[in-house]
């Protein structure tokens, strides 16, 4: 029996975590049900899949995701200055807050309050994880090829 290798369209079953510099864990599965996908079905960052690529079953990983290939730079142009009269007068309005807005097709876009001044707010629209080195273990548990649609 051969080994299947993950390239694209591979079925994957692994425990990942993503942690930050200092080993802040942001997210992991090892604790808890693996995780199952497609490889560039598009639910991965292309800057995580492409670190995946050649792995096998047992394989063990550690690698960091530059700011480029994951989320970006912070985008100064998404830094909103608001009036606080625009926030419910019920809504308390402090710095790491976290908020939530429609856009105008009406997607959902949240952003986190980085600083209130006088009768202005500030909020930050950037992914929170914009600008930040993500640092990734995985441990492969099982890799199936690609499965073709039987037409």
């Amino acid at each position: 029996m051969s080994v299947a290798i993950i390239q694209q369209g591979s079925q994957i079953t692994m425990h990942f975590a993503l942690k930050l510099a200092e080993d802040q864990v942001v997210d992991s599965t090892f604790e808890r049900e693996p995780a199952s996908f497609v490889l560039g079905d598009g639910n991965l960052l292309p800057g995580f899949e492409e670190y995946l690529l050649g792995l096998t079953t047992g394989d063990k990983k550690l690698f960091e995701v530059p700011p480029e290939k994951a989320f970006g730079q912070p985008n100064p142009q998404n830094q909103q200055e608001m009036k606080r009269k625009d926030f419910p007068v019920d809504m308390p309005v402090a710095p790491g807050l976290m908020v939530s807005f429609a856009d105008a097709q009406g997607q959902e876009l949240p952003g986190v309050i980085d600083k209130v001044e006088g009768d202005w707010v500030t909020v930050d629209f950037n992914h929170p994880l914009a600008g930040k080195t993500l640092i990734f273990e995985v441990q492969i548990l099982e890799v199936r090829p690609e499965v073709k649609d039987a037409d």
